[in-house]
């Protein structure tokens, strides 16, 4: 297989975007179709590159034909494939329920915004130095803060300048970081950085640490890890359904450099900086968990309880990553995946239920009875179950495989205690929102709500069945699962493959 495949993902919404923006005279209409076209074009590739990436080998493509670590690099392995395809994924969904409830309308250029938010985030995933990691952050970033501020309000607006002010901080905390390890080892190439950190002399040790710990705080930013995670719930609530559906895959960025900047700088062959982030990584998303619980239990719309949901998801995740092993890496994968697609779905049924009671929006009150309450009732129940953990559906699976990953581990009670206590929280909150959605009825209040359109609703429909699929391919998704962990775990391998990349074009 070429190593064009590392390069493809990114060119693909690139080219989309400067399409769309010379396809604007031909009306909405056209846009649409361009935008839809290219999206699901964007979904099968990665498709592909998902296969290929699986054989086991890295696809390293280098920009302007110079070797690393003196051109940059593209690498395309396991973890960016399965990546790629969960945000294409989403992106496919959350563009269709756009356009199925005419958000696209309500603004310019929200397709090719959409486009350029999907450069920014393959890029990322791909993209094998730090600068570039920085230069794909600042394109991704730029893009979602036109998606979230699409179609205005007061609301949105104060929830978008909290977001944009925090993430100018991370980006410039990014550049002070990149500066200080470029000045003492002379690269930013992920993988020669790797390579040279175990020879770091021990005057310099205290300053590679800082910068370490420096771009932590960046990432955690990314990923809203607390006290850093104050942003997420005003943005992503106020926002429309379909781009919080899409920002599902945002946060799960941050969580991505972790592991693989910190997780290939920091491996076993850096001595005395070795797993320099992982206790940190670890109590912080202990406590980000316990306070994102706190924080879906007192929310007082849907929205904002969905967007403590996203967050609780991402504390998990770091929990997975704190406890460091191979079998904690690939039970945090799977829960990666349940979470991204469930936590999309039920941003796209908060807005189901929203406009389903008119005027009285998400907001935990009693309304009048909406339509198909009661089918729309057994959805919440649905997704409620899988956000929440409870058997049978893939959240509970994702969880007890995480739990048995803590259990030799030297805080395994605590590890224990925070992930049970939250989910306790979690199905209290959620049983208390949905006795007061579709069982508090307000008999003298007027109805004067609205279906959304039935192309929205399938949209969301189909995200939440994804949910017991995942516990029914759970055999293939665990295995893929622990492919990608123990690919990860052997850094040396991605270290050899871009360091010896020669400085042709052809295939790898």
């Amino acid at each position: 297989m070429t190593s064009q495949l590392a390069v493809l993902p990114i060119l693909l919404p690139l080219v989309a975007g400067f399409l769309l923006l010379f396809a604007r005279r031909g009306g909405l209409r056209l846009q649409r179709a361009i935008s839809l076209a290219l999206t699901a074009a964007l979904l099968l590739l990665t498709i592909f590159t998902l296969q290929s990436a699986t054989e086991g080998d890295y696809h390293v493509y280098l920009l302007g034909n110079w070797s690393a670590p003196f051109g940059i690099v593209l690498v395309l392995d396991q973890l960016a494939a399965l990546m790629l395809l969960l945000t294409a994924l989403l992106a496919l969904f959350a563009l269709i329920y756009a356009i199925g409830q005419r958000l696209d309308e309500k603004g310019q250029h929200f397709h090719v915004l959409y486009q350029l938010q999907l450069f920014g985030l393959n890029g990322a995933f791909l993209t094998g130095d730090l600068f570039n990691l920085f230069v794909f952050f600042e394109v991704l970033l730029l893009a979602s803060y036109g998606l979230l501020l699409h179609g205005g309000g007061r609301f949105r607006t104060k929830g978008g300048l909290h977001y944009v002010v925090i993430n100018l901080v991370g980006s410039a905390l990014f550049l002070f970081a990149v500066g200080t390890l470029y000045g003492i080892l002379g690269t930013l190439n992920i993988a020669d950085l790797a390579h040279k950190m175990g020879s770091v002399s021990t005057d310099d040790q205290g300053i590679v640490s800082a910068a370490a710990l420096l771009l932590l705080v960046v990432f955690g930013i990314k990923a809203a890890i607390f006290p850093l995670y104050l942003w997420l719930p005003g943005a992503y609530a106020h926002t429309s359904a379909a781009v919080a559906a899409l920002f599902a895959i945002m946060t799960k960025v941050g969580i991505y450099a972790i592991i693989r900047v910190h997780g290939t700088l920091f491996n076993e062959q850096a001595g005395f900086l070795t797993d320099l982030h992982t206790d940190i990584v670890l109590v912080l998303g202990m406590i980000t968990l316990l306070l994102a619980a706190l924080g879906v239990t007192a929310a007082r719309a849907l929205k904002e309880q969905v967007a403590y949901l996203i967050l609780a998801s991402v504390a998990t995740l770091l929990i997975g990553i704190g406890i460091n092993t191979e079998q904690a890496l690939s039970a945090s994968l799977y829960y990666l995946i349940h979470s991204t697609l469930i936590g999309a779905a039920l941003f796209l049924l908060a807005d189901v239920i929203a406009e389903a009671r008119g005027s009285y929006a998400d907001r935990l009150r009693s309304a009048p009875a909406m339509p198909s309450a009661i089918f729309i009732g057994s959805l919440f129940l649905f997704a409620a179950v899988a956000i929440a953990g409870m058997p049978p559906l893939s959240g509970f699976f994702g969880k007890v495989l995480l739990l048995d990953a803590a259990l030799a581990h030297e805080y395994v009670l605590w590890i224990y205690l925070a992930i049970l206590l939250s989910s306790l929280l979690l199905v209290i909150a959620m049983a208390r929102s949905g006795s007061i959605l579709f069982y508090q009825i307000d008999s003298e209040g007027d109805h004067d709500g609205q279906q959304v359109s039935k192309t929205g609703f399938s949209m969301m429909l189909l995200l939440l069945m994804l949910s017991p699929v995942l516990v029914i391919l759970a055999g293939p998704v665990t295995q893929l699962t622990e492919s990608i962990a123990s690919q990860l775990n052997n850094s040396g391998d991605y270290i050899n493959a871009v360091l010896s990349q020669p400085a042709s074009m052809g295939a790898q």
